[in-house]
């Protein structure tokens, strides 16, 4: 048997009653706390076979008590989020689609809704839902044609075996489940264990490969470097940051920084006035003069998306690994920060430079209607929308969830 809940959104104060519906939808796509506050502590992922009101059918050869565990379908909660979703749907959302491995939430409310990064604005609406992004491989979200013809969405939960029928540990034919991440943090990891942004200051006092071993030019996992200025045990690990090209805001000129990239680890193998250390987990090569860093630790936590918590209007200052152009799940640099009202999880929109073309008026045949032929203004385009992940006070750092065209250094950011 399905049951049925309709769940409905308290209106929020920037977002009126069409917000207030979305929200809806987005909880959908992310409460599966909501659902069920515990998930099985045994629980089974697999394929439910159906059965009859009289049982289980027959089976050829006779089901072994793993296959009874995993066919057998306990009660799936079916939850109407919207009656009637059509005016909130994507033109291209499937009519399902079952939450698979390495699957994102933004990537699955950008499968359904016309705006995916509204989704967690209902656990501010709502505070006594805990982990509202909670949802697991195996669910499914639906679209359903109600009694009265209209479009719902839905979430169907992943059954976990019939109740009372359990396979020990040892006997799990799958390993138990974990819960999809906002985001792909992956893409973000080594921006968020290490300084993304260096001083001029800091770059001087930070230990520094004088050379690296056999006079390579450049280094990678496994090959040994020497390091200066660096007072450290047998043992110890260090990140070894790349520093870039100074970092500009084009709106004022002031230098905010220099660009730090990853390269990779380097650990102390020999202490002393010129140390020795072996590199692992190279990300690119390292080179003669890269710097060594300590961590800051990793915030692994989830982002959750929301607006700016006042106008914003700034720009793109660079594209990390000195790309011009960037797309999907590239990290951007922005000039704007702390100061200005952003943090972690902030959704900005990409708008392209305008373009410009010269004005060559009406024509008859081959030949322009006017003498002089301006150069014009074209309006510019939203090109994609951007999730900040690393705040420093005049700058951040954005990872691009979606772009509808090419990002380019200098386009602007602003409210979406």
């Amino acid at each position: 048997m399905y049951s049925t809940r309709n769940f409905s959104a308290h209106p929020i104060m920037r977002g009126g009653p069409s917000l207030t519906v979305t929200l809806s939808v987005l909880l959908t796509l992310s409460g599966c706390s909501l659902f069920s506050r515990n998930r099985p502590e045994q629980e089974i992922a697999g394929p439910q076979a159906p059965i009859s009101d009289g049982g289980m059918a027959a089976a050829e050869p006779p089901l072994t008590a793993t296959e009874v565990a995993v066919n057998t379908p306990a009660d799936q909660e079916t939850v109407t989020v919207i009656p009637d979703a059509a005016p909130m749907l994507n033109g291209s959302a499937p009519k399902n689609y079952v939450v698979q491995r390495g699957d994102t939430l933004w990537g699955i409310a950008n499968k359904f809704l016309k705006d995916p990064w509204l989704w967690p604005e209902i656990w501010y609406v709502n505070p006594a839902i805990e982990n509202p992004h909670r949802i697991y491989p195996g669910d499914t979200v639906h679209l359903a044609l109600s009694s009265d013809g209209r479009t719902e969405l839905q979430l169907v939960r992943a059954s976990s075996g019939a109740p009372g029928v359990r396979l020990q540990p040892l006997l799990r034919s799958t390993p138990l489940l974990s819960p999809i991440q906002t985001i792909p943090y992956s893409v973000i990891s080594a921006f968020l264990a290490r300084p993304g942004v260096l001083s001029r200051d800091e770059v001087t006092a930070a230990p520094y490969i004088l050379a690296l071993r056999d006079e390579h030019d450049i280094a990678g996992t496994g090959d040994e470097i020497y390091v200066k200025k660096l007072s450290a045990t047998t043992g110890a690990e260090y990140s070894v940051m790349h520093v870039d090209e100074p970092l500009k805001d084009p709106d004022n000129g002031r230098r905010l920084g220099y660009l730090a990239i990853y390269t990779g680890t380097a650990q102390i193998t020999t202490p002393g006035s010129v140390a020795k250390a072996s590199l692992t987990d190279a990300a690119r090569e390292t080179l003669q003069g890269d710097v060594l860093i300590r961590d800051e630790g990793t915030n692994s936590s989830d982002l959750v998306p929301h607006p700016p918590a006042r106008r914003v209007n700034g720009r793109i200052i660079a594209v990390v690994e000195g790309e011009e152009l960037s797309g999907q799940y590239d990290v951007v640099a922005l000039n704007r920060g702390a100061k200005d009202g952003l943090d972690r999880g902030t959704v900005l929109t990409a708008d392209s430079v305008p373009a410009k073309t010269d004005d060559l008026c009406s024509r008859i045949g081959d030949r322009s209607t006017c003498l002089f032929h301006p150069s014009r203004v074209l309006p510019s385009e939203a090109a994609g929308t951007l999730l900040v992940f690393k705040i420093y006070e005049n700058m951040s750092y954005a990872l691009i969830l979606n772009d509808s065209a090419p990002i380019h250094v200098y386009d602007r950011v602003r409210n979406p």
